[in-house]
């Protein structure tokens, strides 16, 4: 590894042994990066010295009317706001700086500010909770946060409980001791830290099976690996291409496809904070998009729309996050006649591995490997699969799976490879076919969602004994979060204490991950030792 710019080591200083981390691999002539680089640098300050600095970078609605932030401003706005970080908040290159808020310019501006600072990003979702902000925060020693003034009260929840946590500052914020106020009169100038390449720029947390969270670890150069590979390969985007989309900036899905594969192309993205398929399609019109990031079942709800009131200027639509079905991709296609380019990734890769572009598509697939990747199917000893056998889908390329602190990473990465947890087949023509998680995951309209978790929110409801927490199948969600409940005595089931249990889980942790659908039973299937038996419950339904 090069000489860190990191003062504050803590991130280093906590990655996996150098033996426990999964191969490698720079083959492509494009994926050949200096050892000291600036991700955030790459990404607005040369796209300004190569001619894009009046072109627009950022649109978002205000009042209804689009607005644009071109690369020149959104560059200005950036150093301000690393001037700022280091200036006035304290904040020493390596540092890790909490970051919270719904996908608008503010959001875009801090994380880029941050990284050119030399701090370490730890995007957070809207609608995380207290609890899970506490886990995050805890994990990754978070010393300062930045914070959608709207978004305050969960994280001022959790503070007592992050003993680093010293100092939140809000943004969009108008008052004095808001983010805003530190940048009036800051020049709009900054010497970005001269980072190595393989320096850690973020952090993105997976709440994996147990709900406990897991930290993956991204280089600088990992960050552009991703903009090298399936963008250039596969979506192949140019300056004229407009971005929009629903995944959040903290999920690397939404960090690629909202942020920086346009910025990398020298494109420009709409960055709207709440979309539905109405408005998401009112967007694609409104700010004549033509590139479009969203979960599967977006797209479907979406194909009625777009046949009735037409696709406006959209060509490419990238569908990820869980199983696209092919009636989904067959319907929108006969609504708009463009075909779903669809892929997989995992935050551990940081962004997708597997696709195909559109005029290379076959039904029922995935996709094949993105160039610059090597994919294979194993079985349970790491062996490779023939063709047409389902087994493990081990993946490795210029980027990969580096745990903060966590023994899981040896169960993650085995001989080189990493496991992403899925099982896949593969056709003689290198095609990749999705058939299931290989654990109890369950991913339901674009959200991870560890049962384990939903469990243990439940379960701190009185009236709840025992209960089970699955993914069952659903037509336009993929999967739906299923609760089988064993009442304690003395409370009798019911569609009001259904109801009762639903809102209490939105109130314990993020609401997206209530339970849909709850069942009463008097007993859960067990094993002999007393472990749960989910594959019982996902039988019974």
């Amino acid at each position: 590894m090069a000489a860190t710019a990191h003062i504050d080591t803590f991130a280093r200083d906590n990655l996996p042994p150098r033996a426990q981390w999964p191969d490698l691999v720079f083959d492509l002539p494009g994926l050949q990066y200096p050892p000291r680089l600036n991700c955030a640098a790459e990404l607005l300050d040369r796209m300004v010295a190569m001619g894009h600095g009046e072109r627009p970078a950022l649109w978002a609605p205000v009042h209804g009317k689009p607005v644009q932030c071109t690369y020149r401003q959104l560059l200005a706005r950036a150093n301000r706001i690393a001037r700022a970080l280091r200036e006035d908040l304290g904040l020493v290159p390596g540092n890790r700086v909490l970051l919270r808020g719904p996908n608008n310019p503010m959001m875009a501006a801090c994380w880029l500010g941050i990284v050119k600072a030399g701090g370490i990003a730890v995007a957070t979702m809207p609608l995380l909770r207290a609890k899970e902000l506490t886990q995050i925060a805890v994990k990754a020693r978070v010393g300062l946060a930045l914070c959608d003034a709207r978004l305050l009260e969960e994280l001022e929840l959790a503070r007592p409980d992050c003993p680093d946590l010293k100092r939140v500052v809000a943004f969009n914020d108008d008052g004095e001791t808001g983010l805003e106020a530190l940048l009036v009169n800051k020049p709009d100038t900054f010497d970005n830290v001269d980072t190595a390449a393989d320096d850690v720029a973020l952090i993105a947390f997976t709440s994996g099976t147990t709900g406990q969270p897991k930290g993956t670890m991204h280089f600088h150069r990992d960050v552009l690996a991703m903009c090298d590979t399936f963008p250039r390969s596969v979506l192949k985007p140019g300056p004229d291409d407009v971005f929009c989309g629903t995944p959040p900036l903290a999920f690397t899905f939404g960090l690629g496809g909202m942020l920086c594969f346009p910025l990398r192309a020298g494109a420009s993205t709409v960055l709207v904070e709440k979309l539905m398929p109405d408005s998401l399609m009112q967007t694609i019109r409104d700010f004549k998009a033509t590139i479009c990031f969203t979960a599967p079942t977006f797209w479907r709800l979406m194909a009625p729309l777009a046949e009735k009131g037409g696709s406006g200027r959209l060509q490419k639509c990238v569908s990820a996050g869980e199983a696209l079905p092919d009636a989904t991709r067959q319907l929108w296609k006969r609504a708009t006649g463009i075909e779903i380019i669809d892929g997989i990734g995992a935050t551990e890769m940081i962004h997708i591995f597997i696709s195909s572009p559109p005029e290379a598509v076959r039904r029922g697939a995935i996709g094949q490997v993105v160039p610059g990747y090597q994919a294979r199917i194993v079985d349970e000893d790491g062996k490779p699969l023939p063709p047409g056998a389902v087994g493990r889908l081990a993946v490795k390329g210029p980027t990969g799976c580096r745990y903060l602190a966590d023994a899981r990473q040896s169960q993650y990465v085995q001989d080189g490879w990493n496991l992403t947890g899925d099982a896949f087949s593969m056709d003689a023509d290198g095609y990749f076919f999705y058939q299931a998680r290989t654990d109890d995951m369950i991913i339901s309209a674009g959200y991870n969602i560890a049962g384990p978790e939903v469990e243990s929110a439940l379960l701190a409801h009185p009236a709840v004994a025992e209960c089970g927490v699955v993914g069952v199948p659903d037509d336009e969600r993929g999967q739906i979060v299923k609760a089988v409940v064993v009442l304690r005595e003395g409370h009798a089931p019911g569609d009001a204490l259904v109801r009762e249990l639903q809102d209490f889980v939105k109130q314990t942790i993020a609401p997206y991950k209530y339970p849909r659908a709850v069942e009463f039973v008097d007993a859960l299937p067990r094993t002999e030792t007393g472990k749960l038996q989910r594959f019982r419950l996902r039988q019974k339904s």
